[in-house]
């Protein structure tokens, strides 16, 4: 598991789709979801970390993307 794409397939294996409409969000209830199925006990330690850090990672990326955006609205570029 190495990307978003990775960690949204591992969600479909319990049949849970996330689109919220809104990247970060997304990310956001996916870290969620994975939470719950760790709780649950039915993905391993190893899944549950590795795709913590890739949400952690994109998270990071699209925090970055809104500031980015922001100071280039307020002229701050």
């Amino acid at each position: 598991m190495k990307t978003l794409y990775d960690v949204q397939q591992l969600l479909k294996r319990f049949n849970i789709l996330v689109h919220v409409g809104k990247r970060k969000w997304d990310i956001e209830l996916m870290g969620f979801e994975l939470d719950n199925l760790h709780i649950a006990g039915v993905i391993s330690e190893k899944e549950y970390m590795t795709a913590k850090l890739i949400l952690r990672h994109q998270h990071e990326i699209e925090e970055e993307k809104e500031a980015s955006s922001t100071n280039h609205d307020n002229g701050l570029s």
